[in-house]
């Protein structure tokens, strides 16, 4: 249809998306000199402004928006190919930009459905794939990487802008949004992975009431999410939740009848 006058006064989409940049390093702030430290350790390993953007929301004064809200802020304001979720606290050493997209690039050919990357997770075992620095210990490397995950800790997580994820809205505070995309990214047949990408993270990771709060507020979430129920549509009656052999005799009954 291009040049034969049509629909002039609309655009066309195609794929594949043109990104300005190839990062989003997206983080929220509540310590300026913290955060200063950070941007100079990822410029120092190569995210200068000819590859990287460098978003933040401000809550120095004030806890203007939780994590679940700001992820949704950042990433919906994000130019980059690839969007870097991380915490203020967070410092790179060794590996820089260069091994990211190494790292990313080793994704795409094993997986075309991946859609998140971090150092750290848990597997759907429950085994750790971590690659870090931390109070536990310095240079840690538990499990093969890359590793197909089921979790991933919120100090480091990137987002494939073009998976078009987001965290969810219902829910609120600082802790288990890192588990939370990882639910909804497999809700939409999308994966995440642990990656052998080493950097320090600072923090302590303490467990306070705050913690337990956000707990039980995504369990009562996806309880309410996942319960066995039937789903009505216009065309037809759907079954979530159900046991194997219950889908199985649902989908002989739906063919049967319309048959």
């Amino acid at each position: 249809m291009s040049g034969s006058g049509e629909f002039a006064e609309a655009r066309e989409v195609s794929a594949p998306i043109r990104h300005a940049l190839e990062y989003s390093v997206c983080t929220i702030v509540n310590d300026r000199s913290q955060y200063q430290a950070m941007l100079t350790s990822f410029r120092n390993a190569g995210f200068t402004e000819s590859t990287s953007e460098f978003l933040y929301i401000d809550n120095v004064d004030a806890n203007r928006l939780d994590a679940f809200q700001s992820v949704n802020q950042l990433i919906a304001q994000s130019v980059g190919k690839y969007i870097v979720l991380c915490h203020q606290d967070v410092r790179l050493l060794t590996d820089g930009l260069d091994v990211l997209t190494d790292c990313l690039k080793s994704l795409n050919t094993l997986d075309e459905s991946w859609a998140l990357a971090g150092n750290a997770g848990k597997t759907a075992a429950g085994e750790r794939r971590i690659r870090i620095t931390d109070r536990h210990g310095a240079d840690q490397h538990n499990g093969p990487l890359p590793a197909q995950v089921v979790s991933l800790d919120e100090n480091f997580i990137v987002v494939k802008q073009s998976a078009l994820l987001g965290v969810s809205t219902d829910l609120g505070g600082y802790h288990l949004y890192g588990t939370d995309i990882c639910l909804l990214a497999r809700l939409r047949g999308l994966n995440a992975y642990a990656i052998d990408f080493h950097l320090e993270h600072l923090g302590a990771g303490n467990i306070k009431e705050d913690f337990f709060i956000c707990a039980d507020e995504f369990e009562r979430k996806y309880q309410r999410q996942f319960k066995r129920r039937l789903l009505k549509t216009l065309s037809t009656r759907l079954m979530v939740g159900a046991m194997r052999w219950e889908l199985g005799l649902r989908a002989w009954r739906r063919r049967r009848r319309q048959s």
